[in-house]
């Protein structure tokens, strides 16, 4: 996939325009529904069609008015009234196709876009996810993509056959009575010059909706998954005035829109009935002339109607449009994203790995903040252990953010058995590493589903067996439908050391060579904190290992403890060799465990 979201090969570049003009808008959809050739032609030959027996229908009142009344001509009418009734099946057949045609249409487009927005979505880096709201996000793929929805299915269909319909009507009208004509199109300049003024004010409306829309969405994400945390304040009454407060702005945002258009659309009628007026005077006047029929005046106005109506449809449709271009621009703004952290052109896979892992000189510091990394120097051996200690804000995470390019250095390099981690592609260095956490992610749906998701292509025996190297097989057997149990979002049906030892499944039966341990057995009680210590030394056998602690207890036979403070590694040993040096991490087991003098107790241990 290309930066701009499209796949390469499956669409044409869009020409150039302002990628956010409402040109730009209708060509990427066209773009999108021309794999549709078919059904575009059947949605075109209908509603020309329709537009045909429209123009039909006058000519047969014309001709009752004019040859049938005065001749007395009582044989003509079943025919006119079948002629009549004939054009109507017509137009509910033709209109019928041609609705549910381009409403496939539409429909198929959508589910392009919609899925081009979420694959680029899933190209970009964490940094674009620090500074965008989940919610806003989602309104994006959905709400704002709905909306480009009735763009599609109906408007863009709509605007086509107004438009042939008005060139057809007009030509005919010019031909019957030129001077009349050109007197009635001398109202659509106004209409034009009114339709311009407020279709500015129209759009930044209801840009304005949107993302309201998008604020309600954020907040409701936001509330509904931390709701055991709103109950467990009793704050309830609070969230419900904030979200009060955030859907009285989509109110008023939408009140200030129905304003517009409550102005706009009368406006717009009002220079239709100037038109209808002019026909009707002048149009009278020459019927008493005797340069017009009775029955060329009704079809006059009857195609007057024609005429206004794609006009009239066009004040409507200008709503959905501007909204539509409103949400356009909104989607625009994620497709036109590039990830910071992406392959370098010419990258290469990352071959299996040995484990050396070596930072050097590195600096780093998010966007918008201060450095966290000062010229970092670091090397992890094969098979070694490596534990980073340190206060909040020292940088211990970031390391390991680093390693896996959920972020690049500023400086200097990461490298994994000499390779830069920048040189090889994102997927073959992240497919080579594990990652058990505290914050553990887990998704709605089986317990089976959860611990194949780093492979799904892992057979029933080996999901079993990582399991059970996790000490996870004994409870998932426990539940009725064991490995097909539902575990609810974010696995609430599972006690937290439940899902630290799916996520150590999860891990295990990936198998990377390369694991981040990121406090993988805080906040958990003594008996689950023991099984899940022994399902992380298997996990552990054989492989490179950086482990973010906070507790000191569990590092105790790290092959190298590095201490970190405001970005910098202040010691590096082992435990004993840290003890013994008395410096800041003899400082910090002494505060976890103030009962034991470290210097004595390693006295004491000798």
């Amino acid at each position: 996939m290309n930066p701009g979201g499209i796949p390469s090969g499956r669409h044409a570049p869009i020409p150039k325009f302002n990628p956010r003009s409402i040109a730009s808008m209708l060509l990427r959809l066209f773009s999108l529904t021309r794999s549709n050739w078919r059904l575009l032609i059947a949605a075109v030959i209908s509603m020309t069609a329709v537009s045909l027996l429209e123009f039909v229908i006058p000519q047969l009142t014309r001709y009752v008015i004019d040859h049938v009344i005065p001749a007395d001509n009582y044989a003509a009418l079943p025919w006119v009234a079948g002629g009549i009734l004939g054009a109507a099946l017509l137009l509910g057949l033709f209109g019928y196709i041609g609705s549910t045609a381009m409403a496939s249409v539409g429909q198929k487009a959508i589910y392009e876009l919609r899925n081009m927005l979420y694959r680029h979505l899933q190209t970009l880096d964490m940094s674009f996810y620090d500074r965008n709201r989940t919610g806003d996000l989602m309104s994006r793929v959905t709400s704002d993509v709905n909306m480009l929805q009735q763009l599609v299915s109906s408007s863009m269909i709509q605007l086509f056959t107004d438009i042939f319909t008005f060139t057809a009507v007009a030509i005919y009208m010019l031909w019957i009575d030129w001077q009349l004509t050109l007197m009635l199109l001398a109202t659509f300049p106004i209409m034009i010059y009114t339709t311009r003024r407020f279709s500015t004010r129209i759009r930044s409306s209801f840009r304005t909706v949107q993302q309201s829309v998008a604020d309600v969405s954020d907040h409701l994400q936001d509330t509904l998954s931390g709701i055991r945390l709103i109950k467990s304040f009793s704050t309830e009454d609070y969230e419900s005035d904030r979200f009060a407060d955030r859907s009285r702005v989509n109110m008023e945002a939408n009140l200030k829109t129905v304003r517009l258009r409550a102005i706009y659309e009368p406006t717009i009628d009002f220079i239709n009935f100037l038109g209808l007026a002019i026909v009707l005077v002048l149009g009278a006047w020459q019927v008493m002339s005797g340069r017009l029929t009775i029955g060329s005046v009704v079809a006059f106005m009857a195609y007057l109607r024609l005429l206004q109506n794609p006009v009239r449809h066009f004040s409507r449709i200008l709503n959905t449009v501007q909204q539509s271009a409103a949400a356009y621009e909104r989607v625009v703004d994620i497709l036109e994203t590039k990830p910071e952290v992406a392959d370098r052109d010419g990258a290469s896979q990352l071959p299996p790995i040995q484990g050396r892992v070596v930072y050097q000189d590195v600096d780093f510091g998010y966007t918008g903040h201060p450095d966290v990394l000062h010229q970092l120097n670091l090397e992890m051996g094969p098979g070694q252990v490596t534990a980073l200690v340190g206060s909040s804000g020292s940088g211990k995470t970031t390391i390991a953010h680093l390693l896996t390019r959920f972020y690049d250095v500023r400086s200097g390099s990461v490298s994994i058995d000499g390779f830069d981690v920048r040189d090889v592609t994102v997927q073959s260095l992240r497919q080579q590493i594990g990652l058990v956490s505290q914050d553990i992610m887990l998704f709605n749906g089986t317990i089976r589903d959860n611990i194949r998701y780093g492979r799904q292509d892992a057979t029933e025996e080996e999901t079993i067996a990582a399991s059970a190297a996790a000490n996870a097989h004994g409870f998932i057997t426990a539940f009725p439908d064991g490995y097909d149990a539902e575990i609810g979002e974010r696995g609430v049906k599972l006690s937290g050391g439940q899902k630290q030892r799916i996520s150590i499944a999860r891990a295990l039966l990936k198998n990377p060579r390369l694991i981040i341990l990121d406090e993988a057995t805080a906040a958990l009680d003594t008996e689950s904190e023991h099984l899940i210590q022994e399902a992380l030394n298997r996990l552990l056998q054989g492989r490179t290992c950086l482990v973010i602690a906070h507790r000191l207890s569990t590092i105790r036979h790290a092959d190298q403890i590095v201490v970190l403070e405001e970005g910098r590694i202040l010691e590096r040993g082992t435990h004993d060799e840290l003890l013994k040096a008395n410096g800041r991490y003899a400082r910090l087991y002494e505060l976890q465990f103030p009962q034991h003098n470290p210097i004595e107790q390693e006295a004491g241990d000798g």
